[in-house]
């Protein structure tokens, strides 16, 4: 790699001084090619590039992955750095160079900035025959032709709809040491520096190739002194223990035999490889300490998910959510699509071997979600499905979610705890109109989770007084006597339902 930095720090100023960003290249293309891009479709995006500008070079080269004119832009440096090579006064990329846009605090994208760049295969697409082959040693990249059109087996994948999920899931709060498992391109790695600038940052992978491109995304990113190791899991980093593990692994579950590619499968079976990732975490983590991860998990015929996934947990808080399930079939289809075999000769062999492995594993589905997890003395668990759309960036408030979880489960109108209403709540009443009393009463999220609970008058006129600073005891009392209620009655259904509101959130314990 020493022999490429000079070359890859003088493309980032390249790149720079184009203003190649999301945000330039959102500009430059305008809303109808770059909702066409989303759909990768390029038409639209070549057509909205043809002035001959560096920033619209710089698209065509690295994003819509078409030669451009040597001339048009510094081509020296980019060849010297092995992104890109020069035929017949063509320039054409060997990689792909892509850039990042940072997670804001608030999910607006006009506020959220440059991260970085990530560097990864070519995306293969089923015209495709061309794609980048890395051999020894890590520095050579060379181009071979094929007529195969599926990626290679050690391809290594650029930024996508998982990896900025993962990104936007990420606790916001300074850490000082951070674990990429898994690193692929570099991009959560990448992501991680731009927030906590002082972290020290390792990043495993089990694919020398994804090392050699995170290395080169990390200097084109500015990212400084970051430790690249290679091995599985956490076999790389034994003993050590970090302030943050993320993780977008290979958690893809699929047959052995046939192609086999290291973005995506462990080659462990079944969820094997989440499973011992959750397991195995706590070990490595600070006091306090968060690990957080994207993963499938298996549905299998007479055992709850919920059971099967909770198993994996221990010595930690942690929220599990699954945020969509696929049916066997439209799982193997989905990631023969991915690999781009449908509608090769293998494709009807591959997809009879996907069913034939699930049913013999008695899988129902498969569910695709998020696991956090965080060091504590006193775990709480909650496990949980959410399809519906939640407030962005997660990682604003997951530290308030699992607050919310470690309060709920120690909770009681005795515990001398003020109660506070949480930010964004709003309250519903539905009934017939003029009636004096509504028939029911709803207490709603209107940002995060955006969850919906129908609450009684007690917990309704909670909400109304409650602000973190008034003693519990007084409310209650008050509230017995202007409902005409036993004071008992009313501490007895108020520890009832607040621990359940608490824990959704809608309410925040405040220490004595």
């Amino acid at each position: 790699m020493s022999d490429l930095r000079e070359p890859l720090l003088r493309v980032r100023d390249v790149l720079l001084g184009a203003n190649y960003t999301v945000s330039g290249v959102r500009e430059l293309l305008g809303p109808v090619a770059g909702g066409a891009l989303a759909r990768d479709e390029i038409t639209p995006a070549l057509r909205a590039t043809g002035g001959g500008s560096p920033l619209e070079a710089l698209t065509r080269l690295f994003w819509l992955q078409v030669p451009v004119d040597a001339a048009t832009i510094e081509a020296d440096d980019l060849v010297a750095a092995g992104l890109a090579e020069t035929s017949g006064g063509e320039l054409r990329a060997r990689l792909r160079v892509e850039p990042l846009e940072a997670v804001s605090a608030d999910g607006l994208a006009r506020d959220a900035g440059h991260a970085g760049y990530v560097v990864s295969d070519l995306t293969v697409r089923p015209s495709s025959a061309r794609r980048p082959v890395l051999q020894p040693p890590p520095t050579t990249i060379q181009q071979t032709s094929s007529a195969r059109q599926v990626p290679a087996a050690d391809h290594v994948v650029g930024a996508g709809g998982a990896s900025g999920g993962l990104a936007r899931l990420v606790v916001h709060r300074p850490v000082d040491n951070v674990l990429d498992l898994g690193t692929g391109c570099g991009v959560q790695a990448v992501h991680l520096a731009g927030r906590s600038p002082a972290a020290r940052i390792t990043a495993t992978d089990v694919n020398p190739r994804a090392l050699a491109l995170a290395e080169m995304s990390f200097a084109l990113s500015g990212v400084d002194g970051a430790e690249l190791l290679r091995g599985s899991l956490l076999e790389p980093v034994r003993g050590r223990r970090f302030d943050l593990i993320v993780s977008n692994p290979p958690f893809v579950v699929a047959p052995s035999g046939g192609p086999h590619f290291a973005y995506r499968e462990s080659g462990l079976p079944g969820d094997d490889f989440c499973r011992r990732l959750v397991e195995d975490a706590p070990r490595h983590l600070t006091d306090g300490g968060y690990c957080q991860l994207l993963a499938n998990w298996l549905h299998v015929d007479g055992v709850p998910w919920e059971e099967r996934v909770g198993s994996w947990v221990d010595g930690c808080d942690a929220w599990i959510v699954q945020r969509d399930v696929q049916d066997p079939a439209e799982y193997a289809e989905l990631w023969l699509r991915d690999s781009c075999e449908a509608g090769t000769p293998e494709y009807r062999a591959r997809y009879e071997a996907w069913l034939d492995h699930f049913e013999r594993l008695g899988v129902t589905g498969v569910g695709f979600g998020w696991i956090t997890l965080r060091r504590a003395e006193r775990p709480a668990v909650r496990i949980e499905e959410l399809r519906h759309a939640v407030e962005q960036p997660v990682g604003a408030y997951v530290g308030d979610v699992l607050d919310g979880l470690a309060g709920a489960a120690e909770f009681s109108t005795a515990c001398g705890q003020t109660l506070g209403v949480a930010p964004g709540i709003v309250q519903e009443q539905i009934g017939a109109p003029g009636a004096e009393d509504p028939e029911r009463i709803v207490l709603r999220q209107t940002g995060r989770l955006r969850r919906a609970a129908a609450v009684g008058t007690v917990e309704a006129a909670l909400a109304g007084v409650c602000d973190g600073t008034l003693p519990l005891d007084p409310l209650l009392d008050a509230i017995a006597q202007l409902t005409g209620t036993d004071p008992a009655g009313i501490r007895a259904q108020a520890d009832e339902v607040l621990p359940d509101l608490i824990a959704d959130g809608f309410f925040v314990p405040h220490p004595r």
